[in-house]
């Protein structure tokens, strides 16, 4: 991006082309209700894990089902964990590869704005998680990247429920930041949370993901052909010792996205995101949310207790403080060094609350926790307790500093939903811009 000196050389949160804002507002109404399933699902896991039936709850997410044969007798937990969550990155993998393949993102001027602002909203947290863990000792920070995720549906639940009308650009911000920071913890945990590496499954599941690559790049769309090579691939991956979650984004990837210069339709990647986000969203994380929120806090003196380790504040701190001060920061540098100008009706104070918002890290922080510590572990419980009350601290002060600005946004959506011509594309899209 060029600019003269001294004058700006663009806007920030810009609203961008109306066949992405339109498709990422389908998006964010399968996500909204995932994320109020989301919610219920937590809340049913955090009364019965407090209920006088709490050993019941332990039994349940312990039972074992699956072939023993293949190290597939997996309890209920993992189910959800490995399981589950691969459809979720799945589609996480889909949503990036379309949104930097066809989408607003291919522009490298569009797309730094969420990449820095993800990269910032992971690695502030992260250095608050170990500060706060350097003299705990132990296997405290392992737990180091716990912090650093961003639950969308979650952040979409709070919207729903706060009755705020953000922008369609801050609501394709927040979605695309959500999904460039569900790419970089899948990475994440690759890297950093494989215990074990067998090569020979891993090179094993390269034959079934070519096979799957060979046939949705022939746009098949078969699901007798293509769920047993996913399957494969996944229990391959799962032998290997990395996390399965990783096969749902390799599979992703694989999957062609279409231009929309290249003809009309829909391509192969939009028909499977079609399909799996309302499985995604609806059954997969609030069943995974069900089996990871439960902990029994042991009352006022229990919780207490709970929140003051250093695991469960490193994480509290590093979601409220480390994600706000991440995002916004990074996006200041961004305007800053790019001498970009914010698009206009907005100010910092809607990017502060937006940067709030991304302090709800629920679904991929409990993943990481368990990951880390071990499933039911001392420090799993701690981790659930810093990630409950970190995204709670984060829901509410995003409430408190979005709802100041609510009329504001009211008026901003009607100008975006004012279509004069009735044709079915507002005005603001076609070049005309009512004011406010």
């Amino acid at each position: 991006m060029t600019s003269t000196p001294g004058k700006p050389s663009g806007r920030i949160f810009g609203r961008g082309s109306w066949p992405e804002v339109r498709r990422i507002a389908d998006i964010l109404r399968v996500e909204t209700v995932g994320g109020a399933l989301l919610l219920a699902a937590a809340l049913l896991a955090l009364v019965w894990a407090n209920s006088p039936w709490r050993d019941l709850y332990r039994v349940l997410g312990d039972a074992r089902i699956g072939p023993a044969g293949l190290h597939l007798d997996l309890t209920l937990n993992q189910w959800a964990a490995d399981g589950l969550l691969a459809i979720f990155f799945f589609v996480a993998g889909l949503e990036l590869k379309r949104e930097f393949v066809a989408g607003d993102l291919r522009s490298p001027s569009r797309a730094v704005l969420p990449v820095a602002a993800a990269l910032g909203g992971m690695i502030l947290p992260a250095l608050i998680y170990v500060a706060v863990n350097a003299r705990a000792g132990g296997d405290a920070l392992a737990g180091w990247a716990i912090p650093t995720a961003t639950d969308i549906a979650f952040a979409l639940a709070v919207l729903g429920v706060i009755s705020t009308h953000l922008p369609a650009a801050l609501r394709t911000f927040l979605l695309t930041l959500a999904v460039v920071d569900d790419l970089l913890a899948i990475l994440i945990i690759a890297l950093f949370y494989t215990s074990s590496l067998h090569l020979a499954p891993l090179l094993l599941a390269l034959l079934p993901l070519a096979l799957f690559a060979l046939l949705v790049q022939r746009r098949v769309r078969s699901w007798w052909l293509l769920l047993p090579l996913a399957a494969v691939t996944w229990g391959l991956v799962h032998a290997s010792g990395v996390h399965a979650t990783v096969a749902g984004v390799l599979l992703a990837f694989t999957v062609p996205v279409i231009r929309r210069a290249e003809g009309p339709g829909i391509g192969l990647a939009e028909h499977f995101e079609h399909r799996f986000r309302p499985l995604s969203a609806g059954v997969a994380v609030p069943v995974f949310a069900f089996f990871a929120a439960g902990v029994s806090v042991g009352g006022l003196s229990g919780f207490t207790s709970s929140l003051t380790d250093s695991v469960a504040l490193g994480i509290a701190v590093g979601l409220v403080a480390g994600k706000t001060a991440g995002v916004l920061g990074a996006s200041w540098l961004v305007q800053r060094f790019t001498r970009a100008q914010l698009a206009e009706g907005l100010s910092w104070w809607d990017v502060f609350g937006l940067a709030l918002l991304a302090g709800l890290g629920f679904t991929v922080s409990l993943l990481i926790g368990e990951l880390a510590f071990g499933v039911g572990t001392e420090s799993t419980e701690h981790t659930k307790i810093g990630v409950l009350v970190g995204s709670l601290l984060s829901a509410l002060l995003a409430t408190v500093v979005l709802r100041i600005r609510n009329r504001h946004y009211q008026s901003l959506h009607e100008v975006e939903e004012r279509d004069a011509d009735a044709d079915g594309i507002p005005d603001v899209y076609q070049g005309r811009e009512p004011q406010p």
